[in-house]
């Protein structure tokens, strides 16, 4: 009996050891398969991570037979011939794709290099350095991109054989740079300032040879004035068309559609009108009831333009001006921040008006009609606002004006300038508007390119004056070489100079090539001291047929 029990109890023993085993071991079987689960995630994110480091690498290409640098200049060269026949009078055109919309036809460098994208990496980067000098040029000056092109082949054809030759490529770069910033002063002294006669010739070049352009750039400068702003549209007719908005205009309307005055122009107009300037938002109507109830007794129109008027005060204007018992509408100060002050500033010393703002000790309900300024005319649309002085603050605009343009000098960004500038068109009195009209859209795209250039051309001339085109000017600055080669330390920086003097020719050479004409012919009759040419390269191609 006890023996079985002990049998019955061994055998209890065992299935229940062997339960514990088999749970044991499916415990290990889970960890396991966890472990094999976690080392595959492991796995994974290690070929993961392999394939980004092999996106991430670089290809490195070293110059020890010349073959890096021989392939950098390939790409510089494809670069610069596509460009290059854009140059000069002659020059074609260039067509270019577009994934999206009609195809482009320009005859403007910089707008062609944008477009380059060599296959070989090392091509690309060649292509990729003459761009910057496009791009460079077409920001400080906004034109002469291609020219910039082919000065820096030449620089970079001329380098690469003396390198190849064993020079020093640091010492000749820095015999480069030395005659560079030599001949930009010969430059300067050559130069000559515009005329206003000139000026329509000048843009005419840029533009192609297109009189109608020039003629149009011309007058546009001799309305707002030399330094005025002059914009361009796209215009909705097959004409270019020329409009100037008089007094200082900016890109703000009225607050509420109720303030306008002719319902079918949607316009609020009023004659004689008083301003009212505030440099804070205005939050309650209580603070202008002094201001409202003077010109109420006064009966003049008033317009009021603050950095914000909330409801409480917007509502009780417009109900009055409902109601026939207050000429007046409100917008919102054009600019944001410091650039908002400067606005109200501007158009307090254009009116003759004074800035209500907290900095100056004025408060809002204290202040009279004495800080109110003045404006012959104001006319608000729903988008922009136009204010016309009487021209009683000559004087303080001019002085204004001068500000700026001191300014303009010490500024470093070319949005800042831009800004300046705008600034300086609007309190003197007048925004050209150059509308540009085409019969397709991709000729209003190469017509728009083309007056661009031109503005722009005119805009460098009136700044820095002009010299004599075609390359020519160049050409004459290579005859200087020789005495800034004697003031250079060593021979291996008179090499650097020499590189600069050989690429001074290669725009004019490019100009007559275009043209059908050997260009070292060209460049050994402009040489030639008994021969002495001016104006565009369009007239020096005609006197080279000319000769003999």
């Amino acid at each position: 009996m006890a023996a079985t029990t002990m049998a019955m109890a061994g055998s209890s023993a065992a299935n229940a050891s062997l339960r514990v085993e088999s749970k044991a071991a499916s415990s290990l079987s889970s960890s396991a398969a966890i472990g094999r689960v976690g080392l595959v995630k492991q796995q994974q994110k290690q070929r993961v991570a392999q394939r980004m480091t092999v996106k991430a690498a670089k290809e490195l290409h070293f110059n020890k037979d010349g073959s890096a640098i021989k392939r950098m200049q390939a790409g510089v060269d494809k670069l610069a011939d596509l460009v290059g026949v854009t140059l000069g009078p002659k020059g074609r055109n260039v067509v270019l794709e577009s994934k999206y919309g009609s195809p482009k036809i320009v005859n403007d460098g910089v707008t062609v290099a944008k477009e380059v994208e060599l296959e070989d990496a090392v091509e690309n980067i060649g292509a990729k350095l003459v761009r910057q000098a496009a791009a460079k040029t077409n920001d400080l000056a906004g034109d002469g991109t291609t020219t910039s092109v082919v000065l820096a082949q030449g620089l970079i054809a001329e380098g690469v054989k003396v390198v190849a030759a064993g020079a020093n490529p640091v010492q000749i770069t820095r015999g480069i740079d030395k005659t560079v910033i030599a001949l930009v002063k010969e430059l300067k002294k050559l130069s000559k300032e515009v005329e206003d006669s000139e000026l329509a010739d000048v843009a005419a070049v840029s533009a192609g040879n297109n009189p109608e352009v020039g003629q149009m750039i011309a007058e546009a400068m001799s309305k707002v004035g030399r330094r005025g702003v002059v914009t361009l549209e796209e215009g909705k007719s097959a004409e270019n068309s020329l409009y100037v908005v008089e007094g200082m205009q900016f890109d703000r309307g009225f607050i509420s559609p109720y303030f306008v005055t002719d319902p079918e122009k949607m316009s609020v107009e009023y004659d004689n009108c008083k301003l009212l300037l505030v440099d804070k938002k205005i939050t309650t109507a209580r603070d202008m009831i002094g201001i409202l109830e003077e010109t109420i007794r006064g009966g003049f129109p008033l317009l009021i333009i603050a950095e914000d008027i909330e409801q409480e005060a917007l509502s009780t204007l417009v109900v009055n001006k409902l109601r026939g018992s207050l000429k007046v509408a409100a917008l919102k100060a054009p600019g944001f921040g410091e650039r908002k002050s400067q606005y109200l500033d501007d158009i307090a010393i254009l009116t003759n008006g004074t800035v209500v703002r907290d900095e100056i000790g004025l408060a809002l309900d204290k202040v009279g009609t004495e800080v109110l300024g003045t404006a012959a005319k104001i006319v608000v649309t729903k988008d922009s606002t136009t204010i016309v002085g009487d021209g009683s603050t000559q004087d303080a605009v001019s002085k204004r004006v001068n500000q700026i343009r001191n300014l303009i000098e010490v500024a470093e960004q070319d949005y800042e300038k831009e800004k300046l500038n705008e600034r300086i068109a609007k309190l003197s009195g007048g925004v050209a508007i150059i509308q540009v009209g085409a019969q397709t859209e991709t000729e209003l795209k190469e017509k728009k390119l083309r007056v661009e250039d031109a503005l722009n051309a005119t805009k460098a001339a009136v700044e820095e004056g002009i010299v004599v085109g075609g390359g020519c000017t160049l050409l004459r600055l290579a005859s200087k070489v020789d005495a800034i080669k004697a003031t250079l330390d060593n021979d291996e920086q008179k090499v650097g100079s020499e590189i600069v003097r050989r690429a001074l020719c290669y725009p004019l050479k490019l100009i007559a090539k275009n043209a059908g004409v050997n260009g070292s012919v060209v460049v050994e009759k402009v040489r030639n001291p008994s021969r002495v040419f001016s104006g565009s390269a369009l007239l020096l191609l005609t006197c080279m047929w000319q000769f003999d």
